[in-house]
């Protein structure tokens, strides 16, 4: 896949205006749609398909801040799937046990009102945890050469933006599965 920043012809920044975004995705989107291309020659049919899944999968990175950290990342030399992370710090992996301790028992109380309340932290740590990303990702866009101590910190924090998402997808899972 190439980058999704040039597909899409955005600046490649963490912060963005996700409506701007969206909007230069319809406008790609409209002027590749299948339609514009009736009767054109079958080469221009499919490199224009093929052109219109590449800006799709763009914006599916842009928008989602886990994808798109990972995508800016990358721009600098770092690959970061899933499970190549560093460990995480002690105090947040003892956080993290609690919480998910906290969401076993709530589980077993089937308190949905309970369970609620504790997926609204888990959101707001989540954009807390968005938001460490973003400031990390703002101070690597000052520096012509970023250090690597910052990339690492950006690792670390992606690292933790994820155990937030997998904790979400738990609690709401099981929230839907006791309604």
């Amino acid at each position: 896949m190439t980058d999704p920043f040039d597909v899409l012809g955005i600046e490649p920044r963490f912060r963005l205006d996700l409506e701007s975004v969206g909007a230069r995705h319809r406008d790609l989107s409209r002027a590749l749609h299948p339609d514009r291309y009736v009767g054109r020659p079958a080469n221009e049919r499919r490199l224009a398909l093929s052109r219109a899944i590449e800006v799709n999968q763009a914006f599916g990175i842009v928008r989602d801040p886990v994808r798109r950290a990972q995508a800016l990342l990358a721009r600098h030399g770092v690959s970061v799937p899933e499970g190549s992370e560093p460990p995480a710090e002690p105090t947040f992996l003892m956080r993290m046990l609690e919480l998910r301790e906290e969401l076993a028992a709530l589980v077993a109380t089937k308190d949905v009102s309970a369970l609620e309340r504790f997926i609204e932290r888990a959101e707001a740590d989540e954009a807390g945890a968005v938001e460490a990303l973003a400031a990390g990702f703002a101070e690597l866009e000052r520096r012509a050469e970023p250090p690597p101590e910052i990339t690492g910190e950006l690792v670390r924090r992606l690292g933790e933006l994820r155990y937030y998402r997998r904790l979400l997808g738990e609690a709401r899972a099981a929230r839907d599965e006791i309604e």
